[in-house]
C-alpha cells in the first residue's frame, strides 16, 4: 500500500466488530433531524467496554453511556460528578463520598454504594493510575446505599486526580452487575447512568451506534467544563457513523449528510475552510503523541540495547510528513512527556539532537544478540496513520538487517491480538503503533502506558524499578517545582531503558456544520452533553 497524505487520515473500519447484543430500553420515536447530530470518528467502537480497552473509540462511546464519580474541568482541576458530598479526615487517611440524587440506571433502579464499590475495583486493576493509587489503599467499602469510602495505608495526594482523569481507561461506574465481572473478560450489557444511553434497535455494529438522549438523567446545576459539570443534553439523538473513506466523509459533511467529522485530512482542509457552511475547530490544544510499543517479554526487545536501538532508527520527521504533509499541526517530540505540557523537558535527548543513526541502530541491536529471526510487527489497515507508521518503521528495521515480519489486519484485531503474552511466532508480537492525547503523556501517573510494572503493566510488559520509584516520587511530591525536576528524572532514566518510543506529535482539526455549536474542548473524550444543533 503506497504511503500518501489522503490514505494517512483515512481512519475508520470497514469490518463490521461482532459485539454482543447489550441490554438496552427502547427508543420510542425518532427525534426530528433538527436535532439529531450525525458523527463521523476516526474509527469504528472495537467493544462497549470501556474498562477493558484503552481505545478512544470506546470511551467516547463510553463518556455517552456511563458517568463518573469525578471529572477533570477546563482548568484541569477534579470536581465532583456523580458525587454529591465528600471529604478527607485530618490524617489524609480516608476518602468519604456521597453520591448525589437523582443517579439511575437505565434499568431503572437507583445507582448506590453497592455499584460503586466493584466498579472502581474492576477499573483500577485494568487502569495504571489505578494501579498506581490501589498500592496505597486499604480498603474500598460500601457505608450505606449512598455512602462510601477509600482508605488509604498511607497519604496519596492524587486520589480526586486520578478518578476524574480522562486519559483511557475512563473511571466510568456501572452497575454491579457489569462491575463484577472479571477485569480481564469484556462485558456485554451496557446499562449506564449517564447523560445518553444506546438504541439497540437503530444501531447496526460496524456501520452505525445510536445514542438516544437519557430521559432520567439529571445533571448537575454547575456550568458545564471540560467533561465535569452539568451536562445538560440539548440534543435528542447522536449518531456515530462508521465510514472509513475520508473523501467520502468530506463529501457527506459539505453535503449536510453529517455534522460533525473528527479527523479531516490536512490536505482537504483548504476545501472545507473555503465552505461558508463549515468551521474547522481544534479540540484537544495539546494534540496526540504517537508510540511505537516494544515487548519487553521476547527477543530482541527484552533487551535493553534493542530498544535504544529504535531511538537511533526512528525518524520522526519522516513520520509526521507521510501523514500531514508540512501541516502546521504536526511536529516531532522528544520530550518523554510530550511536548507542551508542564512535565516537558530534555533531560537524555542527545540521540534525538544527533538525528537519525542508522549505523548506531545497527551496532546496539548486534550488542542485543539479534539472531535473525523474525520480528513481528502489528499494522493497523484501517486507521491509515498507524498504517504509514508500520510501513515506515518496517523500512527502516529492514534498513539496519533485521527481519521484518509485518501482519496486516484491522484495528479491533490489533487490540485483541496485543494482550498475547505468547511469542511472536506463536501469535505474540514485537511491536505494535498506537497513540495517547497530549495531556495523558504529560502525566506520569494518570497514562496506563506510563507503567513500568511488569506482567501488570500496559501491552508490552515494561519492567523497571527505578521507574516505579520516580513515579512514586513525583506523585506524592509537594509541588509543582519539585514534580518538575522528578520528571527530569524520569525522563532520562526512560530514554535509557525505553518503554515506548514515539513517532511525532500532532493536533487534529475537526470539521463540522457552523449549525453545530458549544462543543467543549476535552482531552481524550467527545463530548456530546451542551452542544446544540441550529
Amino acid at each position: 500500500m503506497k504511503i500518501t497524505r489522503r490514505t494517512a487520515l483515512q481512519g475508520g473500519i470497514a469490518t463490521a466488530a461482532v459485539i454482543a447484543a447489550p441490554s438496552i430500553v427502547r427508543a420510542q420515536a425518532k427525534p426530528s433531524a433538527a436535532r439529531t447530530v450525525r458523527a463521523v470518528f476516526h474509527g469504528d467502537i472495537p467493544t462497549y467496554d470501556p474498562i477493558w480497552t484503552t481505545a478512544n473509540m470506546t470511551a467516547y462511546h463510553g463518556g455517552m453511556v456511563y458517568d463518573t464519580l469525578f471529572g477533570i474541568d477546563g482548568k484541569q482541576q477534579p470536581q465532583p460528578q456523580m458525587v454529591g458530598k465528600w471529604g478527607v479526615s485530618d490524617d489524609k487517611l480516608t476518602y468519604t463520598f456521597e453520591l448525589r440524587d437523582g443517579l439511575k440506571w437505565t434499568d431503572g433502579t437507583p445507582v448506590t454504594s453497592a455499584d460503586v464499590v466493584p466498579s472502581l475495583k474492576r477499573w483500577a486493576a485494568r487502569d495504571g493510575g489505578g494501579q498506581h493509587m490501589m498500592l496505597r489503599v486499604k480498603d474500598i467499602a460500601a457505608k450505606d446505599a449512598k455512602t462510601f469510602t477509600i482508605e488509604l495505608k498511607e497519604r496519596y495526594g492524587l486520589v480526586l486526580e486520578v478518578l476524574a482523569k480522562t486519559s483511557t481507561p475512563v473511571c466510568f461506574m456501572m452497575r454491579k452487575k457489569e462491575a463484577e465481572t472479571d477485569p480481564m473478560q469484556k462485558i456485554d450489557q451496557v446499562v449506564g447512568s449517564g447523560p445518553f444511553k444506546l438504541n439497540l434497535d437503530e444501531t447496526k455494529p460496524g456501520t452505525q451506534y445510536v445514542y438516544d438522549r437519557n430521559p432520567d438523567y439529571v445533571p448537575r446545576a454547575d456550568a458545564p467544563s471540560g467533561i465535569a459539570g452539568g451536562k445538560k443534553v440539548n440534543l435528542e439523538r447522536v449518531i456515530f457513523v462508521n465510514m472509513p473513506d475520508a473523501q467520502t466523509a468530506v463529501a457527506a459533511l459539505q453535503a449536510g449528510e453529517i455534522d460533525f467529522y473528527e479527523v479531516p485530512p490536512t490536505d482537504l482542509l483548504p476545501q472545507l475552510e473555503g465552505d461558508k457552511n463549515i468551521k474547522i475547530e481544534v479540540l484537544n490544544s495539546l494534540g496526540n503523541v504517537g508510540q511505537i510499543r516494544p515487548n519487553f517479554l521476547h527477543p530482541p526487545f527484552n533487551n535493553e540495547k534493542a530498544r535504544q536501538a529504535l531511538l537511533y532508527l526512528v525518524k520522526q520527521s519522516d513520520y509526521m510528513k507521510a501523514s500531514f504533509g508540512d501541516s502546521k499541526y504536526a511536529r516531532t517530540c522528544p520530550s518523554f512527556f510530550g511536548m507542551g505540557t508542564p512535565m516537558e523537558n530534555d533531560a537524555n535527548t542527545d540521540w534525538f539532537k544527533g538525528g537519525q543513526n542508522l549505523e548506531k541502530a545497527k551496532a546496539l541491536f548486534k550488542e542485543a544478540g539479534y539472531d535473525g529471526k523474525p520480528i513481528v510487527l502489528m499494522q493497523a489497515t484501517n486507521i491509515a496513520i498507524m498504517s504509514n507508521t508500520a510501513q515506515i518503521l518496517a523500512q527502516e528495521l529492514r534498513q539496519v538487517g533485521l527481519n521484518v515480519q509485518v501482519e496486516a489486519m484491522d484495528w479491533s484485531n490489533v487490540v485483541q491480538r496485543r494482550s498475547n503474552k505468547s511469542p511472536p511466532d506463536q501469535g505474540g508480537w514485537n511491536l505494535f503503533i498506537t497513540w495517547s492525547g497530549g495531556s495523558a503523556i504529560g502525566n506520569p501517573i494518570l497514562l496506563a502506558a506510563h507503567a513500568a510494572t511488569g506482567d501488570k503493566a500496559w501491552f508490552g510488559w515494561p519492567s523497571d524499578s527505578l521507574h516505579e520509584e520516580l513515579r512514586t516520587k513525583w506523585a506524592l511530591a509537594g509541588t509543582p517545582e519539585e514534580r518538575k525536576q522528578i520528571a527530569q528524572q524520569i525522563q532520562a532514566n526512560a530514554w535509557k531503558f525505553v518503554p515506548q518510543l514515539y513517532y511525532g506529535q500532532w493536533m487534529q482539526p475537526a470539521a463540522m456544520r457552523t449549525n453545530i455549536n458549544n462543543l467543549l474542548p476535552v482531552a481524550e473524550i467527545i463530548p456530546w452533553w451542551n452542544v446544540t444543533k441550529g
